[in-house]
């Protein structure tokens, strides 16, 4: 950040306005705390008025920093579109791009195609945020996203990346000798069932489908994660069983670590999407992704969703 450019500080303001902290403000724009708290002093002594309510332990925008911030949203907005539609035009595109993705979608769709699309793509620098939370692109900066098809926003513009998503139930060879298989999902009370906790709290239902209907449960177990790695653990150490997306069994179902349960009750999922607001243009960066995660993994034409996300 340029010392006493005002274009700057405007931009600094917005940063710490949304982020209400002058640390992760600094973090993001890349600068010192205290060079982004003397701008914001040039700026308040510019103005004559004050923008920001600061304390040791809290930062709030003043009423008028509340109204300076919802004029100042949509002007830098449309800056950095200005200044990202220039790169569409280069031979090459450059710049950054940053991505918000849930964990599945960073091992499944992303980490395949990292280092080929890095190496075709040398002049652009990418950001991939992994985070179980449904982030917004908008407020958080992100260029886009990826989710589960069903949780994409209503009005983003939605391609898909892959086919779609079947669920599996899984428990290792040692578990089933001990405790038999289940034969229907009804049988999932009488089984230590390895839960995974949601970043909002609950826990994550197990879904079935009967004769093409849907249906979920909600069994019970001794283990409660919030990471699939860890629920993958439980399961092949035979603790109980585990409902995870099959491509992340398929190994050890082949290699007889795992044995699959409930095949015939199993639904496919729609698949992983990216998701991006519309622009009136598309950063260069995010096209030159776009064009080689559905080379690489397939996709259908980009779409503007219809529905708002489902709530867990």
């Amino acid at each position: 950040m340029r010392k006493g450019s005002p274009v700057n500080e405007l931009a600094a303001f917005v940063a710490i306005a949304e982020r209400r902290s002058f640390a992760k403000a600094a973090a993001q724009l890349g600068v010192a705390t205290s060079t982004l708290s003397h701008g914001i002093r040039n700026l308040e002594e510019r103005l004559g008025v004050r923008l920001l309510n600061r304390t040791t332990r809290s930062v709030a925008p003043t009423e008028a920093g509340e109204r300076l911030l919802a004029q100042l949203r949509p002007a830098l907005r449309n800056l950095d579109d200005a200044v990202r539609s220039i790169e569409a035009f280069r031979d090459r595109p450059a710049g950054k791009l940053r991505l918000t993705v849930p964990p599945p979608a960073a091992s499944m769709i992303v980490a395949p195609i990292l280092a080929r699309f890095l190496s075709a793509h040398p002049a652009i620098a990418l950001e991939v945020s992994v985070d179980g939370t449904l982030r917004d692109v908008v407020a958080d900066r992100f260029d886009a996203g990826i989710r589960m098809g069903q949780l994409v926003e209503r009005d983003m513009i939605a391609v898909r990346l892959g086919g779609p998503v079947r669920l599996a139930v899984v428990a290792s060879p040692d578990y089933v000798a001990r405790h038999g298989r289940p034969q229907r999902p009804e049988d999932l009370k009488t089984h230590n069932c390895i839960r995974m906790r949601l970043p909002s709290g609950g826990l994550l239902p197990w879904r079935f489908a009967r004769k093409g209907r849907p249906f979920e449960i909600s069994p019970e177990g001794t283990l409660v994660v919030n990471d699939r790695e860890l629920e993958l653990r439980g399961a092949l150490d035979g603790i109980g069983i585990a409902h995870l997306p099959g491509e992340r069994v398929a190994a050890a179902c082949a290699e007889g670590r795992l044995v699959p349960l409930l095949e015939g009750w199993l639904p496919q999922m729609p698949g992983f999407y990216l998701y991006y607001p519309s622009r009136r243009q598309m950063p260069g960066p995010l096209r030159a992704f776009i064009d080689f995660a559905t080379a690489e993994l397939g996709a259908g034409a980009p779409t503007r969703r219809q529905r708002h996300p489902t709530k867990h």
